[in-house]
């Protein structure tokens, strides 16, 4: 689950700076709202970090799960 949160993390970065870098170009489709609302970017980053854990939880478990001899007995 740390990779797939690390993963998560740099993905977020990327997509932060290039929201706000793009808030030029979107700020005049937008009316009563600030297009660098940080409430905004905070709450969209945090719903996006926990799809990408939740996504990663289910492989992760069944990873632990798993008895490594028999997976290795199989390749």
């Amino acid at each position: 689950m740390g990779h797939g949160a690390q993963l998560a993390g740099i993905g977020i970065g990327i997509g932060l700076a290039a929201a706000v870098g793009l808030t030029r170009i979107i700020s005049k489709l937008l009316f009563g709202v600030n297009a660098t609302d940080p409430l905004t970017f905070a709450a969209m980053a945090a719903l996006l970090l926990l799809v990408a854990l939740a996504a990663s939880y289910i492989p992760a478990r069944r990873a632990i799960k798993l008895n490594p001899i028999v997976a290795l007995h199989h390749e």
